[in-house]
């Protein structure tokens, strides 16, 4: 079956390798000049699975109030004159109650290890290196409020197999020793030892080329434009992709499928077509510091609870991410935001390295409200979805892309997850939400 995959970030790059991988002949379009160039190119590093919670919960709706008009809130958010971005807020608190929370919470965390066990394993074949390393992940409190509510997440983690242990911040600091500057404000933490950290974009480039060696064509600096459709209703397909390619040309190429992997962009796309997606962007923001102390950097994985930052050692470099804008498409950095990423840094880690030469970096993350992500089929036959990853592209990126190729091949992934449009074989304990139903 000829494929084409559009997008080629990690969602898009493990699906090609993936579908290869199952005899497909594939094509991978991107609009810029080679894979992870965008959203995937520097992110937090975390691969998080016990502590991949979404953002909708029952303490959010009085956080995002709280933050309302500060620049530097962990969650910005910008009122715009957009349908898609009220609308989607609406889905937002509608999935903060704790019943849809703990919902959301085993569909995440679900594909989130299925994924790292896809991933331990693409790594064992290739051999690809990206800085990664699996020393756990480290979640610590500064406000006892914040930590108290953290407990029962935790205990869910746990029930679900996760080895996620709430711990003291006596705990903390031993196995984090680069955090005893600020032990007398921390009040606990949980740590997992098993989830890992690593370079997104050492990774996905790395598995580009690995595919392109094993057939899977890249065509990149490919504007995509247009999916074009024959028939309707239950008869409806894709005939094919329009592009603008490098040369300025407009072109049509053709295929038997195609898989959707665009992340924030997936929506415009799709929509023409009556596909409503409910993904909105969310500018994330990224500092990548140069180590000039290694004995004073931290080497776990750290989650700062109260500014909403991961910070993740790639080699002699620290990345420091976090923070979301809804502000809509841009990617123009926020110097505010910026200042306040080092500005934290520095505070933690005060001699650990060089704050004079950051380099900041923002991406559009493609946001569900719930955090779910659409994996699967939609309602025209031969178009798939591999979307909606939010924050955790890089932690399910993997496992999306078997899953996908899976469905492709007419399999039932073996991953209890609410995939898009693919019937349960599973006995149904839950009703899958509205928002991972695609139209």
């Amino acid at each position: 079956m000829k494929v084409i995959v559009l997008g080629a970030g990690i969602i898009g790059t493990a699906s090609a390798w993936f579908l290869n991988k199952e005899g497909n002949d594939v094509t991978v379009i991107e609009r810029q000049s080679g894979a992870a160039q965008e959203t995937s190119f520097a992110n937090g590093g975390q691969i998080s699975v016990s502590h991949a919670e979404p953002w909708a919960n029952p303490q959010a709706p009085l956080k995002v109030l709280k933050w309302l008009g500060k620049e530097d809130a962990p969650l910005l958010y910008r009122f715009r004159p957009e349908w898609l971005q009220w609308k989607w807020a609406l889905n937002f608190l509608r999935e903060c109650t704790p019943s849809r929370t703990a919902y959301n919470i085993r569909q995440i965390v679900a594909i989130c290890e299925y994924s790292r066990q896809t991933l331990q394993s693409v790594r064992a074949e290739t051999g690809i290196e990206y800085d990664h390393l699996v020393r756990g992940i480290l979640h610590f409190y500064t406000n006892q409020k914040e930590f108290d509510d953290s407990l029962p997440a935790a205990k869910l983690m746990r029930d679900l197999g996760c080895p996620r242990n709430s711990i003291s911040a006596d705990e903390v600091v031993r196995i984090e020793p680069s955090l005893a500057s600020i032990r007398n404000k921390i009040v606990g933490g949980d740590y997992t030892d098993n989830d890992e950290s690593g370079d997104v974009y050492k990774f996905t480039t790395g598995l580009a080329s690995k595919a392109e060696e094993a057939g899977v064509k890249f065509q990149y600096n490919t504007t995509i434009t247009r999916l074009i459709t024959e028939g309707s209703g239950a008869n409806a397909k894709i005939t094919g992709v329009e592009i603008i390619g490098a040369d300025g040309r407009h072109q049509v190429l053709h295929a038997d499928a195609f898989v959707v992997a665009m992340g924030s962009f997936s929506e415009q796309l799709l929509k023409p077509l009556g596909i409503n997606l409910m993904v909105y962007p969310g500018k994330g923001y990224s500092a990548t510091y140069k180590i000039i102390n290694p004995d004073a950097a931290p080497t776990v994985s750290l989650t700062d609870d109260g500014y909403k930052l991961v910070v993740s050692r790639l080699g002699d470099r620290l990345r420091v991410a976090g923070t979301c804008e809804l502000n809509g498409y841009t990617r123009e950095l926020n110097t505010t935001r910026c200042e306040a990423i080092t500005r934290r840094t520095r505070e933690l880690f005060p001699d650990a390295c060089d704050y004079d030469n950051p380099t900041y970096w923002t991406g559009l993350r493609p946001l569900t409200p719930s955090n779910v992500p659409y994996i699967g089929k939609t309602k025209i036959a031969n178009l798939f979805l591999n979307t909606g990853h939010g924050t955790l592209g890089w932690t399910m990126g993997c496992g999306s892309g078997r899953a996908i190729a899976e469905i492709m091949a007419g399999r039932q992934p073996e991953v209890d997850f609410a995939f898009t449009g693919v019937p349960s074989q599973r006995p149904a304990t839950v009703i899958q939400p509205r928002e991972t139903q695609a139209a």
